[in-house]
């Protein structure tokens, strides 16, 4: 008799928190505006979020002004910096399971991604950075005449920080810990889609030690709360997670004060896969690399290019495993796709499906709704794309993959980089000088080889072209979070 796995259903979290975060108190907002954050699986409220705007953020840049320019946070012993971001891990690690749950309950992605990758990266970032702390330093120069010449990394000061909604805690780790590391304070925006593991997890920071006006929280909508956090002359520097037009937006309104930026945006990332590779392994590492988080990543594989010989044998194996996604309730740990973040970005995948069936492109699976509650869109697989192609040109950000095909290395290179975008590219081949030439030419930040979607904490990840500037993650990381001093002195 063969047993029958039994079906597990996590509980509902309960809401903690849902103020705003100034100055180590959690306050209203002074307007005394709320806004609804919603359950995308459910289309139900989870709660209203106190809704910060210009008023609100300049309460908490103060807030972060007076930490960085009194607070003991820039001036403490690195060691003990890093002690005080270790314990924030330790208590996300204490707290796995209600944080995962609040992810799943605030962003809809299956309960079993948020455990397995979401909350594993966050807690490896902050420790890695924790680990930095005490090792930010400059070097001694060598310089004509009597004189000693030395340089020092100096904190940048009061860091704005807008996230997106995709990987709400993860993109928290990601600016908190080198910020944090460098001896920065922070104001932060997370996105008005899901603010709730980030306003959870500031209150663990204030449990964990940090001192206050160290970590400031304000959510509201991006025109009035964003644009007043990059606005203000209070603030040294924006880190931004998103869509590059908006990051457009903060280039030209930053310009007044001349504060320090970095982006990562979007991509339209080329998947390329040889007819020499692991054809099997070529299609879960596609599959994975477009459908993972609903299709909502950045660096998602949405344009896979395959040799003309193998594409029919791809496309009929890639099929079959997107029909045997299971989607449905995140809470079921048996759910391997949830549903897209809310409406705009249901309605707007819908729409691109909608394109690709105009612009001739054959559906081979997909391409409706799933169910008739919740904002989940089946996983979908386009045929016999071409370039030009609205959805191979545009960030769909959904769980739609077009797959084009390519005669030769010379032509993938060319046709890979045939757009705006450069943030990730991957490449599957058994044959090592192909996949070294392809990485070496392809303009992307991070180029995958017999892999999809491989991120460690200590790896630098970032765009070329309108995909971004700067890096996260790794030591380049915390080049965005300090300034380079130069001292001379003279030894007469």
């Amino acid at each position: 008799m063969t047993a029958t796995a039994e079906k597990t259903v996590v509980p509902v979290p309960k809401v903690r928190q849902t103020k705003m975060l100034i100055g180590g108190q959690w306050r209203d907002a002074q307007s005394g505006k709320t806004f609804e954050t919603v359950n995308p699986a459910t289309e139900q409220v989870i709660a209203n979020i106190a809704e910060g705007d210009s008023a609100d953020v300049d309460l908490a840049v103060k807030a972060a002004r007076k930490a960085f320019d009194e607070g003991p946070w820039s001036r403490m012993d690195a060691r003990d910096r890093g002690k005080l971001i270790n314990k924030l891990a330790d208590l996300i690690e204490q707290n796995f399971d209600e944080l995962s749950a609040l992810e799943t309950l605030d962003n809809g992605k299956p309960i079993k991604d948020a455990r397995a990758a979401d909350f594993p990266l966050v807690i490896d970032c902050l420790r890695y950075y924790a680990g930095w702390a005490d090792k930010i330093h400059g070097d001694t120069i060598p310089i004509r005449g009597n004189y000693f010449c030395y340089t020092r990394r100096e904190p940048t000061g009061v860091c704005g920080q807008i996230i997106p909604w995709n990987f709400p805690a993860l993109m928290v780790a990601w600016k908190w810990g080198p910020a944090l590391a460098a001896g920065c304070t922070i104001v932060m925006k997370p996105a008005e889609q899901t603010p709730l593991s980030c306003l959870r997890m500031a209150e663990l920071a204030l449990e964990a030690g940090i001192p206050e006006g160290v970590i400031n929280v304000v959510p509201g909508y991006g025109p009035t709360a964003g644009a007043a956090l990059v606005k203000h002359p209070g603030v040294d520097k924006i880190a931004f997670t998103g869509e590059h037009r908006t990051a457009q937006i903060i280039m030209a309104e930053a310009a007044t004060t001349l504060k320090r930026l970095t982006f990562e945006l979007g991509g339209k990332s080329p998947n390329v896969v040889f007819a020499d590779s692991n054809i099997d392994a070529a299609v879960a590492g596609a599959e994975f690399g477009l459908f993972f988080n609903q299709g909502q990543c950045c660096c998602a594989g949405s344009r896979v290019f395959v040799e003309e010989k193998v594409k029919a044998e791809f496309v009929e194996k890639i099929t079959a495993r997107a029909k045997t996604r299971k989607l449905g309730n995140p809470f079921d740990t048996s759910t391997s796709q949830g549903p897209q973040v809310d409406q705009a970005q249901f309605d707007k995948i819908l729409s691109y499906i909608e394109k690709g069936k105009n612009a001739g492109a054959k559906c081979v699976t997909g391409g409706k709704r799933f169910g008739e509650k919740g904002f989940f869109v089946e996983p979908t697989i386009f045929d016999n794309v071409t370039d030009e192609m609205p959805i191979a040109t545009d960030e769909i950000f959904g769980p739609v993959m077009s797959v084009l095909s390519f005669k030769d290395l010379d032509e993938i290179i060319a046709r890979s980089n045939d757009t705006c975008y450069g943030l990730a590219a991957a490449v599957w081949t058994r044959d090592v000088a192909k996949a070294h030439r392809y990485a070496k030419s392809v303009r992307a930040g991070t180029v995958w080889v017999n892999c999809y979607d491989v991120f460690d904490a200590a790896a630098p990840f970032g765009g070329f072209k309108m995909s971004g500037m700067g890096r996260e993650l790794g030591a380049a990381a915390l080049n965005n979070y300090t300034e380079l001093k130069t001292v001379t002195v003279s030894l007469d």
